[in-house]
């Protein structure tokens, strides 16, 4: 029960000259819940139905006065409650009761990766050999030590060989430490501070003053969860905007103090709902951006986890980038990459090979500077080894930068970002970069311009591959087949692959008796059948595939062609002059067919004992008869002629129709005066395309395709019937 004493007094009902006034003294015992709102609803000028229904359900005894017997509602527990013994004069330790970080009543059960069967395999075998150890009390020491020994070698080869999805299934692990745990280790004292004075404290984001080795530092991170109730409050580690505010807060906060800022980075990336595209996620993170490259105090970031996207750069613009040894930075994850450039999340581990998202490939690639080791078998083996290398890798950066003005800290800031798209201080910038991507198809040629630059070089072939024409065409096409392939091998990421084999096959010995090595020969045949994977994937390297093409349809025809001559220059070694002069006499007859001349019966005997002399001979040259021709020749009767004019006609007069139907006639000026003035291709296409889609949109062609087939097959028959077939040697069809 809580007691409150309080002072009453009468106000009115005085007559001149009488004070009638009292003033006495109350306790008012409250029994009920009771407020104030209560007794702003009241008047104090003796209107005792508005103080009863303000103490209604409360007993009141008057004693010169009243009573109020009420009950005081208990207030909740605020979150971070202070306790009543704080020592003011704290030199070490954690302010425990100002964070929701405890440590946990029960400890996170193992999980066991995919590709850690085989580990588990044997350990299972090391518990069983241990168990009939202690059952049958037989000596197993040496079985045990063998295996064990065994299991240590397999842990070191998996984890010195992990490809980049697993290092990434190894950042995403469940027990893997957390930000905090790492703060919590590596600090002497920490305080968490919340809230972006703006919304709300996004408790995906942790922030808060720590010292390391008695200097205080700002720390900030992205806090997953230890468990699924953890991870559902902290949101899985995905920031809202309020988030990256708060840390934008804390950062200005420790610009103005002069703290060096430690940052850790894991999140799969920022929470991307609507609510936060609604407050501004794009805006915060591009804030947090613009303000880090401008902040004038030291600046180290440690990637524990995964870092995706703008999500984990809004923290991580700094002096100096460490990523763990399993740890990974990608701009989009391997999943999301998969699902977009091969429609299927399965292709995940091929996406995460060609993101190169692994701590190895960003220290290669000059944007991490450093890469701190972890225990075998990940973080989460020895959590505090690992904060030990964390602030170890920290500490050294710090007296490294501590070393910088303020000029210089910016300075080095910004050519560390530079220098990562390529830029170096000093040294022109060219008008057109170039950069190692895949060329656009969009300069391919187009089918018509394919079909004629094909039609030119067989012209040339035609005249000779020998002639300096055709070799220098040939030439040429080899140069550009060559760089296509060189600008493959970029794009597909596999010219280091491809420079590092081709050093190692220089230094092997030459002689036929000195084969390369296996194991070149072995990268090698990898380096193609990727090269040949990449290539034959649907729309792809277009122009390498035309190009290709175009240089094997040359090479058979030049291969035909050198045949052909040497098969030519063979028989008419093998053709005596009179034979010679027979061929003479069957190509005049065959001339005159042609003309439409008649032959007499003694030039067709002639022609007949020709043909058959000429056949012996080739027979005798080993080379076999397939069949005889006459060189077919498309005749059309008189008919068929006029109604070929007629339906082209009839076909022009529907053209004409349909364009006054759709009021192409202006179109069809605007074209003409396009082409008078010499206009770019584009506008002249542009408009050729606009009138066939119109003329194709109103033309009933049906009618019209029905009468082209008609006559396609009576020009077909007639043509059969006017021409004389082929004499099959093996077969005797006509």
């Amino acid at each position: 029960m809580a007691t409150l004493s309080i002072l009453t007094g009468k106000c009115g009902g005085q007559r001149e000259g009488r004070n009638q006034g009292f003033e006495s003294r109350s306790h008012l015992y409250f029994g009920k819940d009771f407020f104030a709102s209560y007794l702003f609803k009241t008047s104090f000028r003796g209107e005792n139905r508005n103080w009863s229904k303000a103490f209604e359900g409360s007993v009141i005894r008057s004693r010169n006065g009243f009573c109020v017997i009420a009950k005081v509602r208990k207030g909740k527990q605020h979150d971070y409650p202070w306790p009543d013994d704080i020592d003011p004069n704290i030199t070490s330790g954690h302010l425990t009761y100002l964070s929701h970080f405890k440590p946990l009543t029960e400890k996170p059960k193992p999980v066991t990766l995919p590709f850690e069967k085989p580990l588990v395999d044997l350990e299972k075998k090391i518990i069983e050999v241990r168990r009939m150890a202690d059952e049958t009390g037989l000596d197993f020491s040496d079985q045990i030590g063998a295996l064990e020994s065994k299991y240590q070698q397999a842990l070191r080869d998996l984890y010195t060989h992990l490809t980049p999805i697993q290092r990434l299934t190894i950042a995403r692990h469940p027990n893997r430490p957390t930000v905090l745990d790492y703060i919590l280790d590596i600090t002497e004292k920490w305080v968490e501070l919340h809230g972006d004075r703006a919304g709300y404290d996004d408790p995906a984001i942790v922030t808060g003053i720590g010292s390391m080795d008695g200097k205080s530092y700002m720390f900030i991170g992205h806090q997953k969860g230890r468990n699924t109730k953890e991870n559902i409050a902290r949101n899985f580690a995905m920031p809202t905007p309020h988030g990256y505010r708060k840390a934008l807060r804390m950062m200005k906060y420790a610009d103005h103090h002069g703290f060096p800022i430690v940052t850790f980075v894991d999140t799969p990336g920022a929470f991307a709902d609507l609510k936060s595209e609604e407050l501004g996620q794009g805006e915060a993170i591009a804030q947090n951006l613009r303000t880090m490259f401008g902040l004038k105090v030291p600046i180290v970031t440690v990637v524990t986890g995964e870092g995706g996207s703008g999500g984990a750069l809004a923290i991580a613009c700094a002096n100096k980038l460490f990523m763990l040894e399993n740890s990974a930075f990608y701009v989009a994850s391997p999943e999301a990459c998969a699902a977009i450039l091969w429609k299927s999340s399965q292709a995940a581990p091929k996406a995460a090979e060609r993101l190169r998202i692994t701590a190895q490939e960003h220290y290669r690639l000059k944007i991490a500077d450093g890469i701190i080791p972890e225990p075998l078998g990940g973080a989460h083996k020895d959590p505090l080894w690992t904060s030990q290398q964390i602030k170890l890798a920290i500490t050294q950066a710090m007296k490294e930068l501590a070393n910088m003005d303020k000029k210089e800290l910016l300075n080095h800031r910004r050519l560390k970002f530079r220098s990562i798209g390529g830029f170096q201080e000093g040294i022109p910038v060219e008008p057109e970069r170039k950069r190692n991507m895949k060329p656009s198809d969009n300069s391919m040629p187009k089918t018509a311009d394919m079909v004629s630059e094909l039609d030119n070089l067989k012209k040339i072939l035609e005249a000779g591959p020998s002639n300096s024409t055709a070799i220098e065409a040939v030439e040429k096409l080899k140069q550009d087949v060559n760089q296509e392939i060189s600008r493959a091998f970029i794009s597909m990421g596999l010219q280091e692959k491809f420079e590092s084999t081709k050093a190692e096959l220089s230094k092997a010995p030459n002689p036929p008796d000195h084969p390369p090595d296996g194991n070149v020969k072995e990268d090698m045949y990898e380096i193609m059948q990727e090269f040949k994977q990449n290539l034959l994937q649907p729309g792809a390297y277009l122009g390498l595939k035309y190009k290709l093409a175009k240089l094997r349809l040359v090479s058979r025809f030049i291969e035909i062609t050198e045949k052909s001559k040497k098969l030519k220059a063979e028989i008419n070694q093998k053709i005596p002059p009179d034979i010679k002069a027979k061929i003479e006499v069957l190509k005049n007859a065959q001339e005159k067919s042609s003309k439409g001349d008649s032959i007499n019966k003694d030039l067709a005997e002639e022609v007949e004992r020709a043909r058959k002399e000429l056949e012996e001979i080739l027979k005798s040259a080993n080379l076999d008869i397939v069949g005889v021709t006459k060189r077919k020749v498309a005749t059309s009767t008189p008919d068929l002629r006029k109604k070929i004019v007629e339906l082209n006609k009839e076909i022009q007069e529907e053209i004409e129709r349909v364009i006054e139907e759709a009021g192409l006639r202006s179109k069809l000026k605007e074209l003409k005066e396009e082409i008078a003035k010499g206009s770019t291709s584009k506008g002249v296409e542009k408009l050729q395309a606009e009138i066939k889609e119109g003329i194709l949109a109103a033309l009933d062609v049906s009618v019209l395709k029905e009468k082209v087939d008609n006559l396609r097959v009576e020009l077909a028959s007639s043509t059969g019937r006017a021409s004389e077939g082929k004499v099959g040697a093996e077969n005797g069809r006509w």
